[in-house]
């Protein structure tokens, strides 16, 4: 762990850099308190910090206090060095936000037991905040394929079509199927077809760009949002998507290379303004119904009609 040593007294900080050396820790040195908050300010800043209360151009509690008002950055534990042992002192050191504190003079048992203290809250933080972003993973991904779930991929498109409003740039929405692939399923079993569907996303995936986002919309339907492309682009991103997956059979066992096609459906509105979610969706799906009603393994894009007057759609061919 690496730890901030702010102490503007060189015997002092020699000796808490020595111990803390021994101990194992990674340490950082400031001499003051100004060098101290640009140490803090890093990208890769220290998460336990010993603040010496008393330092030149800024004080420990000032450099606690502006700690605390950053919200948005990754916590600090502070301990602060006092030698003031009035109740009022440590009230002050606490209220600036100092997690705990330490009277001069002091030996290296106690300081120890203060780091010690002090790591354990870090170590518990960590744990929570893993937690945390498991659970967000759990609740935004699909489990087999590890994409977006379906109210994700939804999201991420309505904020996508927001910003394309408010910015006047291009947005494109590509509805995409997997060919026959209950067929599949009834030929080659559930695991198989689970096979299949992780492969079908590890290359769609590789095919699109960066700042694009795919999710699993359904069974073995995806959805991908390609944020500020027109036509042109859309028809292209989709045809790269439909190259990955027919390029080559999957092999599920050493016996079996399942063939697979996918078919698209696009739509780019001029006027992203004039669209909503519903119209977006309907056009891309009305535009993957013609591509498998065309024959498959092929890309469609919705036209001006079909998105204004075409039928909702009911039915589509089976796979």
């Amino acid at each position: 762990m690496r730890v901030l040593i702010a102490e503007d007294e060189p015997v002092s900080r020699h000796m808490l850099e020595a111990f803390l050396t021994k101990w194992g820790y990674e340490v950082v040195v400031a001499g003051d308190g100004r060098e101290a908050w640009q140490v803090l300010q890093q990208d890769d800043a220290p998460k336990l910090a010993i603040l010496d209360w008393m330092m030149p151009g800024m004080e420990g509690v000032q450099v606690c206090q502006r700690l605390r008002e950053r919200a948005d950055h990754p916590y600090v534990y502070v301990l602060m060095l006092t030698s003031r042992d009035r109740k009022q002192d440590l009230v002050e050191g606490i209220e600036a936000g100092a997690d705990d504190y330490l009277i001069k003079p002091f030996d290296a048992h106690e300081l120890m037991a203060h780091l010690h203290a002090g790591k354990r809250i870090l170590d518990v933080q960590q744990e929570l905040i893993s937690a945390r972003d498991a659970l967000r993973v759990q609740a935004t991904h699909d489990p087999l394929t590890g994409l977006w779930n379906h109210a994700a991929i939804f999201d991420i498109l309505r904020r996508e079509l927001e910003r394309a409003q408010r910015q006047r740039t291009s947005l494109g929405v590509v509805m995409a199927d997997l060919d026959h692939f209950k067929q599949i399923n009834d030929t080659y079993g559930h695991p198989a077809g689970d096979a299949v569907l992780r492969e079908a996303t590890r290359r769609l995936q590789s095919a699109v760009r960066t700042y694009d986002s795919i999710g699993r919309y359904g069974g073995e339907e995806f959805l991908v949002v390609v944020p500020g492309a027109d036509e042109a682009s859309a028809l292209q991103q989709a045809e790269r998507l439909r190259a990955s997956i027919s390029k080559a059979p999957i092999e599920v066992d050493q016996s079996s290379a399942i063939p697979l096609t996918i078919s698209l459906g696009v739509t780019a509105p001029a006027e992203p303004e004039a669209s909503n979610l519903e119209s977006l969706l309907r056009a891309a799906d009305l535009a993957l119904y013609e591509a498998k009603r065309k024959g498959r393994n092929r890309v469609e894009m919705a036209s001006a009609e079909g998105v204004a007057d075409g039928p909702a759609v009911t039915a589509r061919p089976t796979a």
